[in-house]
């Protein structure tokens, strides 16, 4: 049987790919791509990769983004078909570039002499992704047709090689082995008719990748990003230091601020929430100019993204900033006031023997204590408070969680609200977000693939989210009757639109009259009036409505199975005053009298 060229080199790259640890394969259909769907189908049926259909590409490129984190950092391959679907990818492109997640972007072309000739889904995917992939690559169609020794319409030996080659250098930018700096790569294949084979194929196996083909080159120690100074220590007095720990900082944060004797303020997704030196509310009490002013310098690890608060007392010109940015990549440092970058923890640091508490750790202690008291009293139970609350939702769902459970958390107000409320019932779960542009998109299919990789270790997964961003990814609730099973329970917080932008300067705007007010809630409030059980019906995904805590919690421990929604319903409070409230409460309990 002759094989296709298309084909041929499709079935190559994916067995290649395979040999070099993809074990997920995300696809949406396409007819350009078919020759890639036929080897992504065939090696799934040989168990040798786990694959994953969906049919709308900006859900598909998430779900590998969830995937990949539920996997702790594992590369995972999208395959679209060309035109619109590529350019679909590109909000998960961007989220993966900045949070340094391995995507293989698997995107089919027509080939060279179709392009700019009016062909049918034909449009420049040569760059698409601009500086957002590590690695890019136009491959052209295998034809054969340099190779006199095999039979027309076959690929020859030659192309086989460099597209292999090809893939081990995408891998390899995907994974950071050169640059320290994981993230996407883009690999767009041109195919040349035919794109099927005429009969069934003889089947993937481990051979199909030859022998001797380059692997990954091994990881490199990355020299310091940036050093502006000749020793790592600290300058000034240590002892009125702070740790920030934002997005994926990692247990090093919390380490060395409990080694350090420092306050620590950890961000949810940090992976370094809870221990004695975590500060209730640190972003509310960074409100108190005596609290605010008594800090010195501040160690940076992660990506802190949540807090104003926080960006201000990076950019304070009286405060000391060192950040520790693993990694080729861009350091976290907006406020353009770092007076170090490292590219990692010095060991000098961890070396230290835990200092008795100073008077500074201690007093940020009592402040943190004064400010989880009253937080726990306006989250306590709807019998007290008049029905749930959004921040009373946050803190039920971080509250049943347990050691052998994640959370996906969205963006906006329901990260914040449980950046609130975490720790006050123990330690609380591990928490993932896209926090690489904070942005809302793509979040179900976010949190479905980190559920389907959770589960391979013995994880279950929840997600908390906010109306608006449940909505705008409605479409990663679609999983077709031969998809994987996931299980996966979503709480959505229904307050009936965008209330995060009254907590920010257009809320104070609406506040100032009626035509302000309306204004505001046409283009920021964004009120839907949507039924959500009525469109998880037609997704055909379970869904309960939960009217207080107390059910929230009982449905929250009970056994489920596949994806299920639980809503809880929240008024539409005025969030900016309610905040300014909180914090008041927060500041007054923190102040010494």
């Amino acid at each position: 049987m002759t094989i296709p060229p298309a084909v041929t080199a499709a079935r190559a790259l994916i067995a290649d790919l395979i040999t070099r640890g993809v074990r997920d394969v995300v696809l949406a259909p396409g007819s350009r791509s078919a020759p890639l769907a036929y080897a992504v189908a065939e090696a799934a049926d040989a168990g040798r990769l786990r694959l994953h259909v969906r049919i709308d590409e900006r859900a598909a490129g998430f779900l590998a983004l969830g995937l990949s984190k539920g996997a702790e950092g594992a590369p995972v391959a999208v395959v679209t078909t060309s035109g619109t679907a590529v350019a679909n990818l590109h909000p998960a492109v961007l989220e993966a570039n900045h949070t340094g997640l391995p995507l293989i972007l698997l995107t089919a072309d027509r080939p060279h002499e179709l392009r700019g000739t009016g062909a049918s889904q034909t449009t420049d995917q040569v760059g698409i992704f601009g500086s957002a992939v590590r690695f890019a690559v136009d491959v052209p169609a295998a034809s054969g047709a340099q190779d006199p020794a095999v039979e027309p319409g076959t690929a020859s030996a030659q192309e086989l090689r460099d597209l292999r080659n090809v893939a081990g250098r995408a891998v390899s930018a995907a994974l950071g082995f050169r640059s320290g700096h994981p993230g996407p790569v883009h690999l767009n294949l041109a195919f040349r008719d035919p794109l099927a084979p005429s009969a069934p194929l003889p089947g993937l196996t481990a051979d199909t990748a030859q022998e001797g083909d380059p692997k990954p080159d091994p990881p490199l120690v990355v020299p310091a990003v940036l050093q502006h100074v000749a020793s790592p220590a600290l300058p000034g007095d240590p002892t009125r230091t702070v740790v920030v720990a934002g997005d994926g900082a990692g247990t090093d944060a919390r380490q060395l601020a409990e080694v350090q004797g420092w306050p620590l303020f950890a961000e949810p997704s940090s992976g370094a929430t809870g221990g004695p030196n975590a500060i209730a509310a640190y972003r509310v009490l960074l409100g108190s100019e005596e609290l605010a002013a008594s800090i010195e310098q501040v160690v940076v690890l992660g990506r802190p993204t949540l807090s104003r608060p926080v960006q201000r007392l990076l950019g304070r010109p009286d405060v000391t900033v060192s950040v520790v940015a693993p990694g080729a990549g861009p350091w976290p440092d907006a406020a353009r006031n770092a007076a170090v970058v490292l590219p990692g923890v010095a060991p000098a640091w961890f070396e230290t023997s835990t200092p008795p508490p100073s008077a500074f750790l201690e007093r940020w202690r009592a402040a943190g204590a004064q400010a989880a008291r009253v937080l726990d009293d306006v989250t306590c139970d709807d019998a007290v408070i008049g029905g749930p609350t959004a921040l009373s939702v946050a803190r039920a769902v971080a509250g049943v969680l347990g050691p052998d459970d994640l959370l996906v958390v969205g963006s906006s107000n329901p990260v914040r609200d449980l950046e609130l409320v975490l720790g006050l019932d123990g330690p609380g779960p591990a928490v993932l977000a896209n926090r690489g542009l904070a942005g809302i998109d793509g979040t179900v299919s976010t949190a479905v693939g980190v559920a389907l990789a959770a589960a391979r270790r013995g994880l279950r997964t929840r997600a908390l989210l906010g109306d608006l961003t449940f909505l705008h990814d409605v479409g990663g609730l679609l999983r077709g009757p031969d998809e994987p099973p996931v299980d996966l329970e979503i709480v959505v917080v229904n307050d009936d639109g965008g209330s995060i932008f009254a907590t920010l300067e257009h809320g104070a705007l609406a506040a100032t009259g009626s035509a302000a007010s309306a204004t505001f809630e046409r283009v920021f409030g964004t009120p839907h009036g949507s039924n959500l059980a009525q469109l998880c019906a037609g997704y055909g995904v379970d869904h309960q409505l939960v009217k207080d805590v107390p059910t929230l919690r009982h449905a929250l421990q009970a056994p489920s199975h596949g994806v299920q929604v639980i809503e809880v319903r929240v008024p539409r409070l005025d969030r900016l005053q309610e905040s300014r409230t909180l914090a008041t409460a927060i500041v007054e309990a923190a102040t010494p009298r």
